[in-house]
């Protein structure tokens, strides 16, 4: 199916004090093509403007939170040039932003968290995840470098040594494997998933605002600290390894699955 730029990507619902923010590509398991890492990239300059907003829910459709990159929008990055160097300043962007988000961020872990969406989950404050959700990053195993927020903030969740491990090789990992890590708070039943990670989003809403808002900021600081340098170099050899042949051929073999 192609996505055209009338087509709705990345939906925003009121719940209260609670914003929804769904990726909604569920025909594609939420993959992120051009629109909706663009739509991503600027949601949360909006969402922090808003004064009516206490926390944020982040969610997929259909069953999955995100698949990763699109096969297609990544062939774009990798053969076009200027959609190469958009997406990697929105990616530093989109990181840097949500790790400043001043408001609570709760992810509905559902299905795959595969790439970026295991880096979306991970830059949320608390992840709920369904007890058959997985996150993985195989950016290494595709032949690019992990330029996007995993590898400034697992290393810190989960320890160095781990996130080598699981960065290096791009394995599975389960849901309660991700709660002993620290990459998710609990795993509960896959049909509780949503109903959970509301809850827990609006009990953080009911919270005295400014002691939360100034708590968050105090950890964020020390990861934003933790990220200083790694996201640009990361980003910038990420461009490099696009064009590598090693990828063209994996990506090739994506792309036919794909279709």
């Amino acid at each position: 199916m192609t996505t055209t730029e009338a087509d709705v990507v990345l939906e925003v619902e009121d719940h209260g004090a609670v914003k929804v923010v769904r990726l909604a590509r569920p025909h594609a398991r939420n993959a992120v093509n051009t629109q909706l890492h663009r739509e991503l990239t600027e949601i949360w300059g909006r969402l922090a403007a808003d004064p009516d907003v206490r926390a944020v829910l982040l969610c997929g459709s259909g069953g999955a939170f995100s698949a990763g990159g699109d096969a297609e929008w990544l062939h774009k990055v990798a053969n076009d040039q200027v959609e190469r160097a958009r997406s990697l300043d929105e990616a530093k962007r989109l990181a840097g932003d949500m790790l400043r988000f001043p408001l609570p961020i709760v992810a509905a872990v559902e299905g795959p968290a595969v790439g970026l969406g295991s880096s979306l989950a991970s830059l949320c404050d608390l992840v709920i995840m369904g007890e058959s959700a997985y996150f993985a990053d195989p950016h290494v195993a595709i032949g690019v470098v992990a330029g996007d927020g995993a590898v400034a903030t697992w290393p810190f969740l989960i320890s160095m040594m781990r996130a080598k491990e699981f960065l290096y090789t791009g394995a599975k990992i389960d849901a309660s494997t991700a709660v002993q890590l620290g990459l998710a708070c609990r795993a509960v039943p896959d049909d509780q998933v949503l109903t959970e990670a509301m809850a827990l989003a609006q009990r953080l809403a009911e919270l005295p605002a400014t002691a939360l808002r100034a708590t968050k900021r105090a950890l964020n600081m020390q990861l934003e600290r933790a990220s200083i340098g790694v996201l640009d170099y990361a980003c910038a050899t990420e461009a490099e390894t696009f064009t590598l042949p090693e990828f063209q051929q994996k990506l090739a073999a994506m792309r036919s699955r794909s279709r």
